[in-house]
């Protein structure tokens, strides 16, 4: 009732719906407003049976079904089928602010000159536990390397295993486990090296905050990662590989920052495209 209410007060002219759960409630309300769905998950939500029929009923009354990633749209086609407006638009970033070449580093984070840094929160999906077993390769090649975790503590028994592995390693001079951070564009500038060993995204926005930050990238073969294979300085490897992994750390900690053009992957592209699917349907609203 609190979600119509707030429909009925601010009568919006499109409804932009972002994620399953939010795009499903919506679509139950009794209104009239133009109503666009975002897939972001890295899953398959349709998996869960519930959630495919509810989405099977409902699925018409979503104007346009929109994908981050093709793997998305892939998986309603799959699970749902063909609805008549499907399109994928990426996720977007603000180039200009992580490309910026300042050296301001934020104070708590110190300065390691060889650091690597994963951000991202702390689950199995993302894998910072190869991370780490890729890490202590590195240290066999390069003593004054460090390795910097930033995210938010979403599965507790996860974050255990990752304070776990670096206490039995014997890495804790080496290794910081941090909480989630604001002040991301800095702690890229202050690091030589990012990593993502993820299992699974649909269009990662600290991928893209990485690609336009300049930082040499190191991250899984995933098919979301696919499109920045040809960039400067972005080695996809097996990040399950402990061996294969911790090359590909050590090498990029020696290869220097790039600078990538990510056109079709800023704030201004995404939002263009929202706006011309907002627009789209608004005024057929209109003239109806």
């Amino acid at each position: 009732m609190h979600l119509y209410r707030v429909v009925r007060r601010f009568r919006p002219d499109f409804i932009v719906a972002h994620a399953t759960l939010a795009a499903l409630y919506v679509r139950l309300l009794p209104v009239h407003t133009p109503i666009a769905w975002v897939m972001h998950s890295g899953v398959n939500d349709f998996e869960n049976g519930a959630l495919k029929r509810a989405e099977r009923l409902l699925s018409r009354r979503a104007r346009a079904i929109i994908g981050v990633s093709q793997q998305n749209i892939d998986d309603y086609l799959r699970e749902i089928g063909r609805h008549p407006s499907m399109v994928v638009i990426p996720n977007g970033v603000d180039a200009q602010l992580f490309a910026q070449a300042n050296d301001a580093v934020a104070p708590d984070i110190g300065m390691h000159p060889k650091q690597i840094v994963q951000l991202g929160r702390y689950i199995e999906g993302k894998s910072q536990l190869d991370t780490i077993r890729a890490f202590e390769r590195v240290l066999q090649s390069e003593p004054e390397a460090h390795l910097l975790f930033c995210g938010v503590v979403e599965d507790l028994d996860y974050h255990r295993a990752v304070l776990s592995l670096v206490r039995q390693l014997g890495l804790e001079s080496k290794v910081t486990v941090s909480g989630p951070r604001s002040d991301v564009a800095a702690i890229l500038r202050a690091s030589r090296v990012f990593a993502m060993p993820s299992r699974f995204e649909a269009q990662s926005i600290g991928f893209l905050e990485a690609l336009a930050s300049g930082i040499p990238v190191v991250a899984s073969r995933i098919p979301s990662f696919g499109f920045a294979s040809a960039f400067a300085g972005v080695n996809l490897v097996d990040t399950t590989d402990p061996e294969a992994y911790g090359r590909a750390l050590l090498h990029a900690l020696d290869t220097p920052r790039a600078n990538r053009q990510l056109a079709g992957y800023t704030l201004h592209d995404t939002a263009d495209r929202y706006m011309t699917i907002a627009r789209k349907f608004v005024q057929l609203q209109v003239s109806a």
